[in-house]
C-alpha cells in the first residue's frame, strides 16, 4: 500500500468514524454498505417537516425578491411625492392606481421596496455570515490545534472582544464609513466571528484526540495539514448548523441599524430602515407601511431559525428521531 493510499485510507476512517456515520445490517446478517454521514443527515432532514417548510420559506423569499422584479417592474430611485402614502388600490394624482401594497411617504411602491429591502437583507446575512464563519472557523481550528498556552491567550482575546458592546461598535464604525451591503456585511462579519470560533475550537479538541488524526500524525502531517486536511473537514456539520443561524443573526442585526436609522443609504433600502418610522406609521393608520414588511422580516429570520434547528438535530446523532 502506498502512502497516498494510506492518506486515503486515514481520511476515510475520520469521515466514517464521525458519529453521524451509520452501517446497516441485512436481515439475513450480509453486512451492507455504509451509510454515508451526510446522506444520513440529509435524509433525517428531509423527514423534518418544520425544517422543510422553513427551508421553503427562504425559497420562497429567494424568488421573491430578485425574480419577482423582473415581473413587477416599479420606479425605486426617482422620489414621487404627489403619490406619497397612498393606501393599497388608491388612486394617484398623476393618474393610475397605487399597487397593491399601496405607496410610502416618498412614493415608492410599497411591493417592490419590500422586495428590494429583501434583497439588500439576504446579501448581508449571507455575505456576514460567510466571513464570520470563514474567520471563525480558522481561528478556532488554530485555537484547538494549538498548546494550551496558544490556545489560552487565542480564548482570552475572544473572551476580550466579546466583553466589547457590538452595537454601540457597529454604530459607531456605521456613522463613520458609508453604509453599503458589502460594508454592512463586512462589519457584522467581522464581529460575528467569535461563535463560530469557540463553536469549531471545542469540535477540533474532541477530533485531535481520534484514531485518524493520531495515524496522520505518525504519518508526517503537519499542523497546517492536519488543520485543512482533517479536522476542518469533519467539523464541517458544527459549521454548516451555524451559518443558518449566522445569516438570522446579521439580517436582524441590519434590521436593528436600519431602524435606529443607520442602515442603507437612500435610495437603496433595507427592512429595518422601511420599519423607522413605525410608530408614526401605526398612529396615522397606515397599516401596509408596518405589517407587510414586519412579516417578511419576522419569516425571513424565523425560516433561518428552522432551517438551523433541522440541520442540527439532522447532524446530531443524539437528537434524531428513533
Amino acid at each position: 500500500m502506498t502512502s497516498h493510499d494510506l492518506e486515503r485510507l486515514i481520511e476515510s476512517e475520520g469521515a466514517l468514524g464521525h458519529p453521524d456515520s451509520v452501517s446497516t445490517l441485512a436481515e439475513a446478517g450480509e453486512v451492507q454498505g455504509i451509510s454515508s454521514g451526510w446522506r444520513v443527515a440529509l435524509r433525517e432532514f428531509a423527514d423534518n417537516k418544520v425544517a422543510v417548510l422553513g427551508l421553503a420559506i427562504i425559497v420562497f423569499f429567494v424568488l421573491f425578491c430578485y425574480v419577482g422584479p423582473l415581473i413587477y417592474a416599479t420606479n425605486q430611485t426617482l422620489v414621487q411625492p404627489l403619490n406619497s402614502n397612498l393606501p393599497p388600490g388608491g388612486a394617484s394624482p398623476l393618474g393610475g392606481h397605487a399597487g397593491p401594497l399601496g405607496t410610502d411617504e416618498h412614493g415608492f411602491d410599497e411591493l417592490g421596496r419590500i422586495m428590494l429591502g429583501g434583497q439588500a437583507a439576504l446579501e448581508v446575512g449571507f455575505f456576514a455570515a460567510v466571513v464570520a464563519t470563514v474567520i471563525g472557523t480558522l481561528y478556532g481550528a488554530i485555537a484547538g490545534m494549538s498548546g494550551r498556552i496558544v490556545d489560552g491567550i487565542l480564548m482570552r482575546i475572544v473572551d476580550i472582544i466579546l466583553s466589547i458592546p457590538f452595537l454601540l461598535i457597529v454604530l459607531i464604525l456605521a456613522t463613520k464609513y458609508s453604509a453599503t451591503v458589502l460594508a454592512l456585511s463586512l462589519l457584522l462579519g467581522l464581529f460575528s466571528w467569535l461563535v463560530p470560533a469557540r463553536l469549531v475550537r471545542g469540535e477540533v479538541l474532541t477530533l485531535r484526540e481520534r484514531d485518524f488524526v493520531w495515524a496522520a500524525r505518525v504519518m508526517g502531517s503537519n499542523r497546517t495539514r492536519l488543520v485543512y486536511r482533517h479536522l476542518i473537514p469533519n467539523a464541517l456539520s458544527v459549521v454548516i448548523v451555524n451559518i443558518t443561524f449566522l445569516v438570522a443573526d446579521s439580517i436582524l442585526a441590519l434590521a436593528y441599524l436600519g431602524f435606529l436609522g443607520y442602515g442603507l443609504q437612500f435610495p437603496a433600502a433595507s427592512w429595518g430602515d422601511m420599519l423607522g418610522n413605525a410608530d408614526s406609521y401605526i398612529s396615522s393608520g397606515q397599516w401596509w407601511l408596518v405589517y407587510p414588511v414586519g412579516f417578511c422580516l419576522v419569516a425571513v429570520v424565523m425560516a433561518w431559525n428552522l432551517v438551523g434547528d433541522g440541520l442540527r438535530d439532522a447532524f446530531d446523532v443524539r437528537l434524531r428521531r428513533r
